[in-house]
């Protein structure tokens, strides 16, 4: 029997490798399945064969023991930048620390390029750690000058094919944004022009740079949030989506001020409004859906839009999916995307579980399997790609060990409703992507995590130190941002 640490760490091991613990969630006749003591074999980038024993030679069998070796997570909305949602909460609105720019202030990139680099390579690392092995990156727009870059999203390319991360890609671009004027109220600000270069730079990084990684990197068109597109940007991005063949995320249905603004510019729900112009299709994600209305989810359904589900930064805001378990009844496709830091799908799917049954009233309103599809198979959905989510032979190799033997765990009847009810990123053990090592026991290929994680506190100091010129009435520092309680 050989060892996790006779593999070496960023690299495809050579040969068949078998993969065996005390569970096993295998893919069968289109559902999960779950084996006691189940055997994984892959070869290369793919799945040969999941299920009871395999009859076959091998290179070598590592056992895992008490864990679960599963399907990895797919993350439709990952962050990709230091989370300024610390920022926002607790004691004003999040509006006025930076989020709405006053009327007054000139944007500017508020970090270098070498920053924003490292940003994403830094983000990808925990994603691998907590499981995740498909993203599709997000990054706030409120500290950019604009749009973002081509020059960033060639060195998120690069990292993600360095440390060995799926991720569908592609620079954020809008048309407009809102600024709030001296009185507090809030306006929107349009520049069509910057909106449609900003789609030119998408789409030229997407032919550029789709399938490099050996398939890691895909293409993806992210026009930021719905009320920050004018209705020509968006039918352009359809079309563009259609040109490339790839999908678009668009924020929607996310908040009050979202629905107002949309309601004064178009007197229209999102949904409603996408599709009066032929733009709301099986292409689009669509992170988060808490403010559609019952007549908003006949549209997701009728036009096979999924909803990117965040219930933690959701819940958090004061809001919740109204419900999952019931928009899942009516036929729409929910992914489950985290939107924040740290990346823990875990701490969602329980989040999201406990939000449903409140939403409902009911204890057996939706259970932890609903929650596990939804990050695994209604992310592949999502993306169409029948190759992820899943361990089924010729499905790719991504694959995550989550130990069941942690101390600090209940014991396990069912691995799935151990982990949802009681787990987190951090008994995430390995992560196979493409059939590579990307991540063992906290370490990441390529990355010194410590030392990441300090220059990760550094960067956000500095941001944080820029707020006051960025927020309405510019406010000190310690106005901004005061303490939970006093520092003495």
């Amino acid at each position: 029997m050989d060892t996790l640490d006779e593999l070496t760490l960023g690299l495809r091991p050579k040969g068949r490798s078998l993969l065996t613990a005390d569970w096993l969630l295998a893919h069968r006749d289109g559902g999960h399945v779950l084996h006691r003591r189940g055997e994984l074999v892959i070869e290369g980038n793919r799945v040969l064969y999941a299920g009871p024993c395999f009859d076959g030679p091998v290179a070598r069998r590592i056992d895992f023991g008490a864990a679960l070796i599963s399907p990895g997570l797919i993350d439709l909305d990952a962050l990709s930048d230091l989370d300024t949602y610390s920022l926002v909460l607790d004691n004003q609105p999040g509006w006025s620390r930076g989020r709405i720019c006053p009327e007054t202030y000139t944007p500017y990139e508020m970090y270098s390029q070498g920053e924003l680099a490292f940003q994403k390579r830094y983000s990808f690392a925990t994603l691998l750690l907590n499981g995740i092995t498909t993203a599709l990156p997000i990054a706030s727009l409120y500290y950019r000058e604009w749009a973002e870059t081509a020059a960033e999203f060639d060195a998120a390319a690069d990292a993600a094919i360095d440390l060995g991360l799926r991720v569908f890609l592609g620079p954020a671009y809008r048309s407009g944004g809102t600024v709030v004027d001296r009185d507090g109220a809030f306006h929107m600000r349009f520049n069509e022009t910057r909106g449609f270069a900003g789609l030119a730079v998408a789409r030229d990084f997407i032919r550029r740079r789709a399938g490099d990684g050996g398939g890691l990197v895909q293409g993806l068109l992210a026009p930021d949030r719905v009320e920050t597109n004018t209705p020509a940007l968006m039918q352009a991005t359809i079309v563009a989506a259609e040109d490339l063949d790839v999908p678009v995320r668009l924020h929607m249905a996310q908040g009050k001020l979202e629905v107002e603004t949309m309601r004064r510019l178009y007197d229209a729900t999102a949904a409603e409004w996408l599709v009066s112009l032929g733009c709301f299709n099986s292409r689009l994600i669509a992170p988060h859906g808490t403010h559609a209305t019952d007549s908003d989810i006949g549209l997701y359904a009728d036009n096979g839009v999924t909803i990117a589900h965040s219930p933690l930064v959701s819940a958090r805001m004061g809001s919740v999916l109204k419900s999952f378990a019931g928009i899942r009844k009516r036929g729409v496709n929910i992914g489950m995307a985290t939107d924040t830091a740290p990346p823990d799908m875990w701490m969602n799917m329980l989040a999201g579980l406990i939000a449903c049954r409140i939403a409902d009233g009911a204890s057996d309103a939706a259970l932890s399997a609903d929650f596990f599809d939804a990050a695994t198979l209604g992310g592949a959905r999502a993306l169409k790609r029948a190759d992820l989510g899943r361990l089924e032979a010729g499905a790719l190799a991504d694959i995550a060990i989550f130990r069941l033997d942690d101390p600090r765990m209940v014991p396990t009847v069912d691995p799935i409703t151990t982990l949802v009810l009681g787990g987190n990123g951090k008994i995430t053990e390995a992560v196979f992507v493409d059939g590579r090592l990307s991540m063992r026991r906290g370490q990441v290929a390529g990355m010194d995590m410590v030392q990441a994680r300090a220059q990760a506190q550094a960067q956000f100091d500095g941001l944080v130190a820029k707020y006051p010129e960025r927020s309405w009435r510019h406010p000190p520092l310690d106005q901004l941002f005061r303490p939970s309680f006093p520092i003495i």
